[in-house]
């Protein structure tokens, strides 16, 4: 997907149309953003208090590997805005799915 470097868009700062430059943001990895989930973390908490019943999805064992089944091919857009006015950073509100970005 080719991107212009520059687009003219509307800056909710200054309340204006400004040229702004387009800057993708570094992409993180599902490990990063997420090393451990919700359930996991109250799973490793539980693991000292055995013996206390069933105790439904916690008395599975934390998660330690990551797999991901089924999963896409290509991710999503993040891109920021920045203006030429204010330098006032904004971010794509939704991304679009795309393997490579270019910027021309």
């Amino acid at each position: 997907m080719k991107l212009p470097k520059t687009q003219k868009r509307y800056c909710p700062y200054c309340k204006k149309h400004h040229e702004q430059k387009v800057v993708e943001a570094k992409r993180k990895t599902r490990g990063t953003t997420n090393p451990l989930s919700q359930g996991s973390k109250k799973r490793i908490k539980q693991r000292g208090r055995m013996g206390e019943g069933s105790q439904g999805k916690y008395s599975k064992p934390p998660i330690t590997k990551w797999r991901m089944a089924n999963r896409k091919t290509s991710k999503k857009t993040d891109l920021r805005y920045e203006c030429s006015a204010c330098k006032k950073m904004t971010v794509q509100k939704s991304g679009i799915r795309a393997k490579k970005i270019e910027m021309k």
